[in-house]
């Protein structure tokens, strides 16, 4: 359904959008991510034809954007960060003009009414948009949007301003809407866009820097590691660790379970060391209450691709990289000329 390739844009010597390309299969939804200034609004108003691309191509429905613009732009519902709402228009008068300017050629009543049937607002036809909430005007912006029945959808920032039920109330309705409309959600949201989005499409810096679904994502990227909790002395626990074939680190991070120690062991690149982890604790005689792998989330892919820190993983605990060596603790930065640290110290 939309095809971009070599996608350039540049503003001058600062290129705003690089060599991005990417297919959209027809009645996919794309979670299109990204931090502020990567790209996306640049690349979306392209697809849209509100922009021309420096060089490349986009094509939507098979029409290309700058060969046929009018083709594609009938093929294409917009919706950006802030609604284009006349606020002294009922809704249904705004409706109406979207329609005229749209130059549709369905019956325009009955067409209008399904939209406000399909998004709500059927209640609220004949008021004036201004006297609307947040939540009803974001739905008016959809309904304009939906306006001609376009076969694509380009949401920017649909839920921005919501309150938590209408975000929920939004996230449903643009569910219902990709099971007839191929579908385009940016979002700074990265719970919402795990909900709703089938793949997703991560840009940084005008280039895009992964592209699959959030599982195929966390697979690629995440480093498979192993958190084990176990009863017994912290040192000979870390030295059996250390002897296990594969394994690469550990760090003990605090446990929620009085009495036992948490390990969160990573293993080298492919590695599956859990079978000879288990058995190696085992034979030592350390119970093993638990033992579980972590996929990276959404969000700690997103912040890993773009280059930005996780404030929560700033300050490991105890890192166990040669038996024998002292205990190294990564500590803040004030004091990070001193990696590490001894017993006394440590229980200071």
């Amino acid at each position: 359904m939309i095809e971009v390739a070599n996608l350039y844009k540049r503003y001058g010597n600062f290129v705003a959008v690089k060599d991005v390309s990417f297919k959209i299969n027809e009645g996919e939804i794309l979670g299109f991510l990204g931090p502020n200034g990567a790209g996306k609004s640049t690349t979306m108003n392209i697809i849209t034809g509100y922009l021309s691309p420096t060089s490349g191509k986009v094509g939507v429905g098979g029409f290309d954007i700058i060969e046929n613009p009018n083709e594609v732009k009938s093929r294409i519902g917009y919706l950006p960060e802030q609604p284009p709402l006349y606020m002294d228009m009922t809704v249904r008068e705004y409706l109406y003009f979207i329609f005229d300017l749209k130059k549709i050629n369905i019956p325009r009543t009955p067409h209008i009414e399904e939209i406000c049937r399909l998004v709500k607002i059927d209640d609220v036809c004949d008021r004036l948009i201004k006297n609307l909430s947040k939540g009803y005007r974001q739905r008016v912006g959809i309904a304009q949007a939906l306006v001609g029945n376009p076969a694509v959808l380009i949401l920017d920032e649909p839920t921005v301003g919501l309150d938590p039920k209408q975000i929920i109330e939004i996230r449903n309705l643009i569910k219902q809407l990709g099971k007839t409309h191929t579908v385009i959600l940016s979002s700074h949201i990265l719970s919402e866009v795990q909900a709703v989005c089938e793949r997703i499409i991560i840009i940084n810096k005008g280039e895009i820097v992964a592209d699959g679904t959030p599982e195929q994502l966390a697979d690629n990227l995440s480093h498979k590691d192993i958190t084990v909790r176990v009863i017994g002395d912290r040192e000979e626990i870390a030295s059996a660790i250390n002897a296990v074939d594969g394994v690469k680190e550990i760090s003990q991070i605090k446990s929620v379970e009085p009495g036992s120690l948490d390990f969160v062991v990573e293993p080298t690149d492919s590695a599956d060391i859990r079978a000879e982890l288990l058995n190696t604790l085992g034979k030592k005689g350390f119970q093993v209450l638990e033992l579980w792998c972590k996929n990276m989330s959404l969000e700690e892919i997103y912040l890993s691709l773009v280059g930005e820190k996780n404030s929560d993983s700033e300050n490991k605990s105890e890192c166990y990289t040669d038996q024998s060596e002292p205990k190294c603790f990564v500590k803040s930065e004030e004091n990070s000329e001193d990696a590490c640290e001894s017993d006394t110290q440590e229980e200071q």
